[in-house]
């Protein structure tokens, strides 16, 4: 990550949200998993070339942050206020989508359990990390999210 770039994504306030159209807020979640994915992967490659420093605790603290709340909660909210519509409209095909995106959760979040300690130990200064690890899990990560939300998006 470029260290002019040092803030993560974070969900708009409920204020902000108002006047926005439920899609557009959707479509502003899949921006910011999008450039915190980005931000993700820079952090390895830092990690890789420099190891735990002040910029990478700082990376990963955000990171964290964004991944277990506003990620998270957009999750929440797809499966509390969108999902139950699709799946009751009737149509197999959207439902199958449906479920599809539901058990795109499970493994997203499957993946994340894996992550998240790795960049709590990271953003405490900490080096239990596992390099290789995160080199092979965070593209994974990364293409099941961007996988997702072209699905979601279709």
């Amino acid at each position: 990550m470029p260290a002019t770039q040092t803030s993560t994504p974070s969900a708009k306030s409920p204020a902000a949200q108002v006047s926005l159209e439920p899609f557009d807020v959707l479509d502003e979640a899949h921006q910011q998993i999008a450039t915190a994915l980005k931000q993700l992967q820079s952090l390895v490659e830092h990690l890789r070339d420099k190891g735990v420093d002040e910029h990478a605790q700082k990376s990963a603290r955000s990171l964290f942050q964004f991944f277990m709340n506003s990620a998270r909660q957009h999750h929440l909210d797809e499966e509390k206020h969108v999902f139950p519509q699709l799946i009751n409209s009737g149509d197999d095909q959207l439902v199958q989508t449906t479920l599809r995106l539901q058990q795109d959760h499970g493994w997203i979040e499957e993946d994340w359990l894996e992550l998240a300690p790795q960049l709590e130990s990271i953003s405490a200064g900490y080096n239990w990390y596992n390099i290789e690890q995160l080199e092979h899990a965070v593209p994974v990560f990364a293409a099941l999210y961007h996988d997702h939300i072209r699905l979601e998006e279709s």
